[in-house]
């Protein structure tokens, strides 16, 4: 068995507050058995790097060390290459430390001083951080032992005390000896990797950046529709809902700009509240090996913008927007963040005529490239034509592409759809259909340019890609509504099986909703509202339990969508009238025939089951309908 991934956290804590010198150089003395009273030539430099090396190298990509003691430099607890040669040394040569040592002046001998116990005991005192506890000490040190199934906190603190030689003195004097006393909060059956812990404390600073990081927090505070504003995206699926002007376009918005660094079009402004100076955007990226750290951007008045974020510890994967107005926004790792592009390479953002007819050096757009793709690049084209099969309408024919057609007063070939009728011209197809295939387009188009750029960075291409949709149900019909979303999320395989998606999408449509009942996960998926508070006025944003409601009138009048009725907003007026009518104790000839009167001015069929109710009502208390 092996420590706990939060035992091992627990003691970084609580290491936090003794000086290193008791972690490292104390130590490392100790295991070289270094007399009393004499001195022995000893490589101390050497024997420091190697069990640097040993015991406080996390990130095996770095060549810096990670202590958990106290720290002072600016760097925090990352200590660089040369440590022992530098800062240990002069630790041990100058100050309190130094009193603990024999050592001549340019010489490899040490030894200790015969009252070197008191000395580092003073040490403690002085710096009232207590005494040092051996168990946490050795958890960090021995956080990624295999221990046996008998052991217990007190033979980690045994094994401890006997490896570096610690006495009876040393251990009465100097250190803890308290355990945990339950064993099953300290040890766990699952192995124990250093990647685990730099999900927690980082990567190292001399490390390259890592790729293919997703949205993992998005806080705003003096900016947007609510104060403050937290969103903690889904590993998989976020599903954002709420009335018109509340702020889900402006989440995807800034969602977009926290990952790229770029607004798509224009900037969010502050909004502060009265008392309020500053405005602040902080984002979490979280990598496949590496959880991050929140950065946080605030606004330059002076300036009037947000700074672009600098350094960051981990890079997107590729990331596709599409907006409701039919433009698009795509950032690609490789092109825009690595030697070929930079972090000045601004990311490629599309109107939807430039989707559809091309931006020179930057696309050839959609009617170019598919009978591009259909003549001379059949593994794309293979790939756009699956892709458009899976997200094809119910009850037509699935989308297929024809042979291109030449038009009247057009230089180029248009490439057509096959429907049951015929083939149809892709430029005389309806909104719903060129919102569809435009997005097929766009998610193969960027997909391909990825593998393009990463084979020429001898790269291997992202397993993680962000989707970002606002108004996902735009010129759909009902039918496409419910199937749309579901087929986004298994379009992704298509391109590549190893493909893991991110999709933040937003929604006014309960058929949307409906649509992943079947597929919706708590562990992988959320649902979030944005909801106006009738009494105050303020906006409220949360994530809120997905229940399925199975019939789409009672996503309608569920606590997302808040109709009272499936029904017309006059209907509903009526039938609520009627049932107050109903709740009346002694209700009135008169009440009953006008709420009859309504609800027959409101159109409601004959065949509406309220109708049943209210015969029944109504002939109870002596009125016939």
């Amino acid at each position: 068995m092996h420590f706990d991934i939060e035992t091992v956290k627990t003691s970084i804590r609580r290491l936090g507050m003794f000086h290193p010198f008791f972690g490292i150089t104390y130590l490392v003395c100790k295991k070289a058995d270094l007399p009393i009273g004499r001195t022995i030539p000893f490589g101390i430099n050497a024997a420091e790097e190697k069990f640097l090396r040993e015991h406080y190298q996390p990130d095996l990509e770095s060549k810096l060390y990670f202590q958990p003691f106290r720290t002072s430099s600016r760097t925090g607890r990352w200590l660089a290459e040369k440590y022992p040669y530098s800062g240990s040394q002069s630790t041990r040569t100058r100050g309190d430390f130094a009193q603990a040592f024999i050592h001549g002046k340019r010489t490899d001998r040490w030894g200790w001083t015969k009252t070197y116990v008191d000395v580092l005991r003073a040490k403690l005192e002085t710096d009232k951080s207590g005494r040092i506890p051996a168990f946490w000490l050795a958890v960090w040190l021995y956080r990624e032992t295999n221990w046996r199934e008998s052991t217990s906190p007190v033979d980690v603190v045994n094994q401890f005390l006997s490896e570096f030689s610690i006495t009876q003195e040393e251990s009465d004097s100097l250190f803890s000896l308290a355990v945990p006393e339950i064993v099953s909060s300290v040890f766990s059956a699952e192995p124990y990797f250093d990647l685990r812990l730099l999900q927690t404390i980082g990567r190292a600073p001399d490390t390259k950046p890592e790729e293919g990081g997703t949205l993992k927090l998005l806080r705003l505070r003096g900016i947007g529709p609510c104060e403050p504003l937290e969103f903690e995206p889904a590993d998989r699926l976020s599903i954002i809902t709420g009335d018109n002007g509340l702020g889900k376009t402006f989440l995807l918005e800034t969602a977009w700009w926290s990952l790229t660094g770029q607004w798509a079009e224009r900037m969010a402004y502050p909004r502060l509240s009265p008392g309020q100076k500053t405005a602040s955007i902080s984002f979490q990226i979280a990598g496949p090996n590496n959880q991050g750290k929140p950065t946080t951007i605030s606004f330059d008045w002076e300036a009037q913008r947000w700074p672009a974020p600098k350094g960051r510890p981990t890079i997107p994967g590729l990331i596709i927007y599409a907006r409701v107005d039919g433009s698009f926004a795509v950032w690609d790792p490789v092109r825009h963040a690595t030697v070929l592009g930079g972090d000045s390479n601004p990311a490629l953002l599309f109107s939807s005529h430039d989707v559809m007819h091309g931006l020179e050096g930057r696309i050839e757009g959609l009617l170019r490239d598919w009978v591009r793709w259909q003549h001379s690049e059949p593994n794309v084209f293979a790939t756009f034509k699956s892709v458009l099969q899976k997200l094809s309408p119910p009850d037509m024919m699935p989308l297929a592409p024809g042979e291109a057609q030449r038009l009247p007063n057009e230089s180029r070939p248009i490439p057509t759809l096959l429907h049951s009728y015929g083939e149809v011209p892709f430029t005389n197809e309806s909104a719903g259909v060129k919102r569809v295939v435009t997005l097929a387009y766009l998610i193969v188009w960027a997909w391909n340019e990825h593998n393009v750029y990463s084979a020429i960075a001898r790269k291997q291409p992202q397993k993680h890609v962000v989707v970002l949709i606002d108004e996902m149900e735009a010129h759909l019909h009902p039918k496409w509504q419910r199937v749309i979303l579901p087929a986004l999320l298994d379009v992704t395989s298509i391109l590549s099986k190893e493909i893991q998606p991110q999709m933040i999408v937003a929604t006014h449509s309960p058929l949307v909703l409906a649509s992943v009942e079947t597929i919706f996960s708590d562990v992988t998926d959320k649902l979030l509202h944005l909801e106006l508070a009738n009494d105050s006025g303020v906006v409220t944003f949360k994530s809120v339990p997905f229940v399925p409601y199975g019939r789409i009138d009672r996503w309608l009048t569920s606590d997302l969508f808040e109709l009272r009725q499936a029904r017309s907003q006059l209907a509903e007026r009526a039938i609520e009238s009627a049932r107050k009518v109903m709740e009346d104790k002694k209700p009135t000839r008169e009440g009953i025939q006008g709420a009859t009167q309504a609800l027959i001015d409101a159109s409601l069929p004959a065949n509406d089951e309220f109708w049943a109710r209210w015969t029944y009502f109504a002939e109870k208390h002596g009125v016939q309908l």
